[in-house]
């Protein structure tokens, strides 16, 4: 069940309407968004419900036998392998066998391999990472344990974030099933912007520039000129913060009518004048996850420059391979790792630049890095970078007018002062009840009308 379609408008609707009937009976309410959470994702596959069930149980059992005295580091251990042996068997046996086949090809060793040949479960990745969590912020002391398994069960499924994050903490969630509250008039003009701006980035700018712009060019890379090239790079560079920001958008404002808070996911990343100041700013509920669960643990900024810059490579690395089973992943990691460790060193020796070519280099970095995320396989990689530097197409067709004024809006929305965002939300904030519901209502109509025929599933839905 994705976010802009109308199966979701109606089951939200309704959703809605039993969150206002149970207000006031937090036990009943809790049971009832758990059963909407188990049909959003039930929607996708019902056989995923016993996996996330499962997952739910062990982070339920971790946590009351991790604060056990003598038993935290052995919980810890168990329970973490357990999950991330659930994601990795999902997400990287068939990539791990599918190596190893190609290796032995290669050494003359070749031999039928066993395929396991799973179905990826939506939104794996975050639910896991939620669990594990859970399991370490109440090994920490962060949150107490919950002897009622219903909370972390809401925690884990909540629907707003199931799928594509943001990543909650359960330090920031579980005191408001504790506490749930009736959004305010501001909270609802908040929602309804969030929303509405959501959709425009996923429906109008994020689809349209992925169809008619980014997918042709990295299907022929070599058939582009170095104009197309470098605008289709661009092009993806918007698409992905749009759709993924949208639906970060639109997760936390349809969350906030419910009466829960998210914090925010994304901060205009390409303003960013260094790569630290980029993560800061990008997909900042998973960089301080892995500040937090990895870096942190791993030494962090202890130590010397070269066991700082070894964690960040690791770090990323593995963020990298957290994305996707693929190569192509690995490498925008390790390559982010890299130019971190490239930065701080920099930085460490007094090299700094000053705001305006370091927004220009970050955004030269982060551009290029986004061709092996993108490029499907190694080989597009390298065709596409001849095409960035002159080495394949002399000449290609004419990129729309329209194109270039999505590329434009998007960049916008990027930059728009944050003062306008607050501004709006004020002056929804002032409309009553009815008037903001018109207001989304006719938004999201708009805002199908101009989409394209068909719903293309979120980015981030893949990892």
């Amino acid at each position: 069940m994705l976010f802009p379609t109308l199966a979701f408008i109606l089951f939200y609707g309704v959703v809605l309407i039993l969150n206002l009937a149970v207000d006031g009976r937090p036990a009943l309410r809790k049971a009832m968004l758990i059963a909407a959470s188990y049909v959003f994702y039930g929607a996708w596959d019902e056989r995923f419900l016993l996996l996330m069930g499962g997952v739910t149980a062990v982070a339920w059992l971790a946590g009351l036998l991790v604060t056990r005295p003598g038993w935290r580091r052995p919980v810890l251990i168990l329970s973490i392998t357990a999950l991330l042996g659930t994601l990795g068997v999902f997400k990287y046996a068939d990539f791990f066998v599918l190596s190893l086949s190609q290796l032995l090809a290669r050494m003359g060793l070749e031999r039928d391999m066993v395929w396991v040949g799973l179905v990826l479960p939506v939104g794996i990745s975050f639910y896991v990472f939620q669990a594990i969590s859970y399991v370490v912020d109440v090994a920490r002391g962060d949150v107490p344990a919950r002897r009622n398994a219903a909370d972390v069960a809401l925690y884990i499924s909540f629907f707003p974030q199931l799928v594509a994050g943001p990543i909650v903490r359960a330090r920031d969630f579980l005191p408001q099933i504790d506490a749930p509250h009736p959004p305010s008039a501001g909270e609802r003009g908040e929602a309804v912007l969030l929303i509405l701006t959501g959709l425009l980035k996923k429906l109008v700018i994020a689809n349209y520039l992925g169809v008619l712009l980014v997918d042709p060019a990295f299907a022929t890379p070599l058939q582009l000129d170095t104009l197309t090239a470098w605008a289709a790079l661009l092009g993806y560079a918007i698409q992905i913060y749009c759709d993924f920001s949208g639906y970060s958008d639109i997760a936390i404002g349809v969350a906030l009518l419910l009466g829960y808070r998210f914090r925010r996911n994304f901060n205009q990343p390409y303003r960013a004048t260094s790569l630290r100041d980029f993560w800061r700013r990008w997909h900042i509920s998973l960089s301080t996850y892995i500040r937090d669960y990895l870096y942190i643990p791993l030494g962090g900024n202890r130590g010397g420059l070269l066991q700082q810059a070894l964690v960040l490579i690791a770090c990323f690395t593995l963020s990298g391979f957290w994305h996707g089973a693929a190569w192509s992943f690995l490498l925008w990691g390790l390559l982010h790792g890299l130019a971190l460790a490239g930065e701080r060193l920099c930085q460490a020796r007094g090299l700094r630049l000053p705001a305006l070519p370091g927004w220009g280099l970050t955004c030269l970095i982060v551009l290029l890095l986004w061709l092996p995320f993108r490029a499907p396989d190694l080989i597009i990689v390298r065709d596409y970078l001849g095409a960035l530097f002159g080495q394949a197409a002399a000449e290609a067709p004419p990129i729309l007018p329209a194109l270039w004024g999505l590329l434009a809006l998007g960049l916008a929305l990027n930059w728009a002062p944050l003062t306008l965002r607050g501004r709006a939300i004020a002056v929804l904030g002032r409309l009553p009840a009815p008037a903001q519901a018109l207001t989304l209502g006719t938004g999201v109509f708009l805002a199908f009308a101009i989409a394209q025929e068909g719903t293309s599933p979120f980015i981030y839905f893949q990892f």
